[in-house]
């Protein structure tokens, strides 16, 4: 959630409402200096507790009562073989339980045997390492050491195994003669195992060939000099209408790639709850959401997390990312955690951004900002700064956010030169902005952490409190400092915010055709690919890895014209009203291309062409606004809008039991609905719209799932064909869709429609998503496995 919970908005509101006239005038024409210095005594005791309350609602501490039900909770399941659902419980129990405990290092072992069943040897190995060093119970270690053994052996690693072996060997030796079942099944296992790499030792196996026919394309790369992360084929332009803009300096092809930038900041976004196989309902939240899912610094997908030693929310993909995490951030963060959940992931970014900035160069640009406000506000200063503007040929050092030799980086000075357009913003959004940022810093002053913040650069002096000149319960001039570059980062956000996407898998994640769908993932700042501008039809794509964001060209891009960015509302999914209507929140009315082809024109949206409604009688497309009016003169009949859309919101409903029958493995049941969901849509959706797509799409995943090849392929080549009426022949859309078609020919040996398709999704994907990514590396693969069948059996199929 980006803002603040709703109740704490609704608080916000109500003390605005009840300020004195005069002061709601004086704030709402303040600049963010003056926003502080007027509102940060205005968070009375009473918001103190109003926020105390909430911060209840979102525990982010260590509770052991938890910790021994998620462990208990991982025990029934694993006892159950529901193995990757013991894997996140006994996660939760970990991060419940306090470092170096004998609690957590069960909760690692117990991991490591769900880790083993599921295969995952090299993090079955982490593990056991990681339940030896929390002290794990020393009479339990030789059940441990045995599967550490067995996944030695599984890897190949036989010296080792032997080694782990001998070493399980004089533990039992030194332990004594052991008479119990329990030690004689350890025994009788150790005896299997010695015999199991003995035969390995005999009869080694042969190496095998790696698919090194795969050809992995390097792309060429030359770096700018003036933009940092941005290809030589950009240059960094500016003038008063468009602002800071990027723009091709050469002719760019397709696939090209044109920014690689790693994120200044990154939050993870909590994302939707979803609640875990077979667990019941509890006092105790057994959902998993992306917050166990993505590690919290480097966004790395998790199977074993790292949790951290202080709270039971951050959890991390090794304990490098964890260390450095809490030396970077956390450790002001850590007892943060309810009251940062609470205030929003935007508030998080604001506190993160300023911790990783460090304080003095925090101050440094607070200072250089209140020089520029004096500055706009003397007359004889103002002319001058205006003469100076960027488009009058003062070159890129005049361009905000440009170092000293006219250097764009993707720097903290390039972040607070971003436009937080606080004129722009409403009074109430403003003084709820700044209500959030002093609660923050007055939590961390309580909280005796202001010298950790006002010195994170030394972390030697942690430990050695700073003082500060204030009266009680005041906030020092650093805190207020770090308020208003709070303040500034989260009106910055609206216009600003960079939403890191992944493709999650959706269903039960066992089906041989992988169905994805993009999710936000995290909330970060992306100081150059902030230079982009918007349009409804962008001419880049732009790729996610962890943290680090890749702008690819999607289209040629002649020299000299504008690298464009979808802010979110397309062309392809909306029509211009309803784009114009969500990209207000920038502050900016849309005039490019597509916007301008369709305002100016009589002729509908190709959206509200597709995407329309027909006659529930005849079946011919229908006319009209609120009553919509059959287009066949023969018929004449007449329905209302809002009762179509009411059959609309039904049908969507349907589709979504007939997937929850999919995920519940009820095949036969689901295939059913959907094949009565798609009937009833015949009878009043257009057959191009996306919908009849979707229900395709969702057709074709059912019958992959029974290995019905034949069946998925044809209701996924209808799906197709509305994907391209709808993106295009050559849009990621498409190429997403023809990677499921190649999975579901390769599944059902179609050698021939495979390879092609197999080459038509390469083509697409290769511009969107470069030669690295992960659906090209599989693409080829498949490709490989088929090239190598047999001439007698290419010939047959």
């Amino acid at each position: 959630m980006a803002l603040p919970v709703e109740e704490w908005r609704l608080y916000a509101a109500r003390c605005w409402a009840a300020l004195e006239p005069v002061l709601r005038e004086r704030l709402a024409a303040a600049s963010l200096h003056d926003t502080l210095r007027l509102g940060c005594g205005l968070l009375r005791p009473e918001a103190t507790a109003v926020l105390r309350r909430l911060c209840r609602r979102a525990p982010a501490g260590k509770e052991p009562a938890a910790a021994r039900f998620y462990r208990e909770e991982g025990n029934r399941l694993f006892g159950r073989r529901h193995y990757g659902t013991a894997v996140r419980l006994y996660s939760q129990a970990a991060s419940h339980e306090p470092p170096g405990s004998p609690e957590v290092s069960v909760c690692f072992a117990n991991r490591s045997a769900a880790l083993f069943h599921l295969r995952c040897f090299e993090v079955c190995l982490e593990d056991i390492a990681r339940a030896e060093s929390h002290g794990y119970p020393d009479r339990l270690l030789p059940k441990v050491l045995l599967r550490k053994a067995e996944c030695l052996l599984c890897l190949g690693r036989l010296q080792d195994a032997a080694d782990a072996l001998s070493v399980v060997e004089n533990k039992i030796a030194m332990d004594g003669i052991m008479t119990s079942p329990t030690h004689q099944t350890l025994l009788k296992k150790l005896s299997q195992l010695k015999i199991k790499i003995h035969e390995k030792e005999s009869c080694p196996e042969p190496a095998r060939e790696t698919c090194g026919d795969i050809q992995r394309k390097s792309e060429i790369w030359e770096e700018n000099d003036s933009i940092s992360g941005a290809s030589s084929s950009l240059s960094l332009n500016f003038d008063r209408e468009r602002g800071r803009h990027l723009v091709a300096s050469q002719d760019i092809l397709p696939g090209q790639s044109l920014l690689k930038e790693e994120a200044f900041v990154s939050v993870l976004c909590p994302g939707e709850s979803r609640l875990l196989q077979d667990s019941s309902e509890t006092v105790w939240d057994t959902r998993v959401t992306n917050a166990d899912l993505y590690c919290h610094r480097c966004l790395r997908q998790l199977l074993a997390s790292v949790p951290c030693r202080g709270c039971s929310y951050a959890k991390y993909c090794s304990q490098s990312c964890a260390d450095m995490a809490w030396e970077q951030y956390h450790r002001t963060e850590c007892s943060l955690g309810a009251l940062l959940l609470t205030l929003g992931v935007f508030c998080h970014v604001a506190l993160r951004t300023v911790l990783l900035a460090g304080f003095a160069e925090v101050s440094r640009m607070v200072e250089c900002s209140h020089d520029d406000d004096r500055d706009l506000h003397n007359p004889e200063a103002r002319c001058k700064h205006l003469s100076e503007a960027p488009d009058t040929g003062a070159g890129t050092r005049s361009i905000p956010g440009c170092n000293d030799n006219g250097q764009y980086q993707s720097s903290y000075q390039a972040v607070f030169n971003l436009l937080h357009h606080a004129e722009k913003h409403s009074p109430e959004h403003k003084f709820l902005c700044m209500l959030s940022a002093v609660a923050v810093c007055k939590q961390l002053q309580e909280a005796g952490l202001e010298a950790a913040v006002l010195n994170q650069e030394s972390s030697e002096k942690w430990s050695k409190p700073k003082t500060c000149e204030k009266t009680s319960g005041e906030l020092s001039l650093e805190l207020k400092t770090m308020a208003e570059a709070m303040l500034r980062h989260m009106l910055q956000l609206q216009c600003n915010a960079q939403a890191i996407t992944v493709m999650q898998e959706s269903g039960s994640g066992d089906s041989a055709v992988v169905n994805k769908k993009p999710v936000r993932l995290a909330t970060a700042l992306f100081p150059v690919l902030s230079l982009l501008n918007h349009s409804c039809c962008p001419n880049i794509s732009v790729l996610f890895s962890g943290t680090a964001a890749t702008v690819r060209a999607s289209q040629p891009i002649p020299s000299g014209q504008e690298i464009f960015h979808c802010y979110g509302p397309h062309r392809c999914r909306m029509r211009v009203a309803e784009r114009q209507q969500l990209l207000s929140q920038y502050f900016f009315e849309c005039r490019c291309q597509a916007c301008l082809d369709e305002l100016e024109s009589d002729v509908k949206s190709v959206v509200s062409m597709r995407n329309s409604f027909c006659c529930p009688s005849c079946r011919a497309p229908v006319q009209g606004e609120e009553m919509l009016s059959c287009s066949n003169e023969a018929c004449a009949i007449s329905v209302s809008r809002e009762s179509l859309s009411h059959r609309l919101r039904d049908l969507q409903q349907q589709i979504k039991k007939a997937l929850e029958l999919l995920r519940d493995r009820k095949a036969d049941q689901a295939i059913k609905m959907l094949l009565k969901c798609q009937m009833d849509a015949g009878n009043f959706l257009s057959p191009g719209h996306l919908l009849m797509g979707e229900m395709e799409d969702h057709l074709a995943q059912v019958y992959a799932t029974l290995g019905k090849w034949q069946e998925a392929a044809r209701h996924l080549e209808r799906s197709i064909e509305i994907v391209e009426m709808h993106h295009g022949p050559s849009s990621v859309e498409m190429g997403h869709e023809l990677f499921k078609l190649a999975q579901i020919l390769f599944n059902g040996f179609a050698v021939s429609e495979a390879l092609s398709t197999i080459q038509r999704a390469e083509e697409i994907l290769s511009v969107h998503c470069g030669p690295q990514s992960t659906q090209i590396q599989e693409l080829q693969e498949m490709k490989t496995c088929l090239s190598e069948l047999p001439r007698s059996i290419l010939q047959r199929t």
